[in-house]
């Protein structure tokens, strides 16, 4: 990974000044974000570092101006270009939202949902940014077919992006359209089993991180003053979407949820309606069933009284 004749600089000694800068910074992981952008440069995994003794200066001198831009709190994913989320890997940057792991818990749900609609279900992500759930939900669901909808041009053109570098597998299942998920008479045409969303859902000013506020388009982040402005109306659009028993899994605010599960019992069209927290504890997404064909087969509103039923 070095040159035997070019100058060389230790890698530990690199790594501790490294994670010193973005410690002072205030970023929150600062030795993990300093170890995956040294991994970058010398393009290896960051657990091969443990093998690698010194850099050379061209690569000394590269990770120090990618390790400023991280101590200016530009997100990390925006410098190396990728993001991971659950099997799969995609490309990000400035003009869409960078996704993170909590929204995994929603894709884990989802994968699950799924395999009550076996086989080939059909999955609709609405407000689909990067693609992460679309594809992941491809990825990980082999007969799914998903159709992913977006409307920003920025977040567009990175989900085309994303749907095109997929594995032959997953994009041949894929299907994007450019899309207000507000707008029935644009979407209204679709008919899914499952129905995920990760939808602008922040109260506006709610506090953030520089890398969300500065970095982040507000088009994705900020949902009105409560947080619900996308989500209430959502749900209307959802229940004409959703077959009968199918189910839909929305992200939301830490401090929403209660309003989320009353958006959906409010709406008359939905049963099991459930409220989700992620693996810290917090608050993370609400899941609610079509109430069927039938009306006298299922009841409707939260389960669990009007605060819905709470689950890790």
């Amino acid at each position: 990974m070095t040159g035997s004749d070019s100058p060389t600089v230790d890698l530990r000694a690199t790594l501790r000044a490294a994670t010193d800068l973005l410690l002072a910074a205030g970023v929150a992981s600062p030795r993990v974000d300093a170890e995956l952008l040294t991994a970058h440069v010398l393009g290896v995994d960051r657990g091969r570092l443990l093998v690698v003794d010194a850099i050379d200066i061209g690569q000394r001198d590269r990770l120090e101006r990618l390790i400023t831009r991280r101590a200016a709190r530009e997100p990390l994913q925006h410098i190396i270009g990728r993001a991971a989320f659950g099997p799969i890997d995609l490309a990000v940057g400035p003009g869409v939202f960078v996704p993170r792991p909590e929204t995994e818990a929603l894709l884990e749900w989802a994968v699950g949902e799924c395999a009550r609609h076996a086989p080939a279900p059909a999955v609709v992500d609405l407000c689909a940014g990067s693609g992460a759930l679309a594809l992941a939900v491809a990825a990980s669901v082999p007969d799914a077919s998903v159709t992913a909808v977006e409307n920003d041009p920025g977040a567009w053109t990175w989900l085309l992006r994303n749907a095109g570098e997929a594995t032959d597998a997953v994009r041949g299942r894929i299907t994007t359209r450019r899309a207000d998920v507000l707008d029935p008479d644009a979407i209204g045409d679709l008919r899914a089993d499952v129905v995920v969303s990760n939808p602008p859902y922040v109260p506006l000013g709610a506090p953030l991180d520089p890398e969300v506020v500065d970095h982040d388009p507000a088009v994705a982040l900020f949902g009105g003053d409560d947080g619900m402005s996308v989500i209430t109306p959502m749900i209307g659009v959802i229940a004409g979407i959703l077959r009968a028993g199918g189910a839909c899994g929305i992200e939301h605010d830490d401090s929403t949820s209660d309003a989320v599960v009353a958006a959906f019992a409010a709406s008359g069209a939905f049963t099991d309606i459930t409220a989700h927290a992620d693996l810290a504890g917090r608050p993370r997404f609400v899941t609610a069933r079509r109430v069927s064909d039938d009306p006298g087969s299922v009841g409707t509103g939260a389960t669990d009284g009007a605060r819905g039923h709470v689950q890790g």
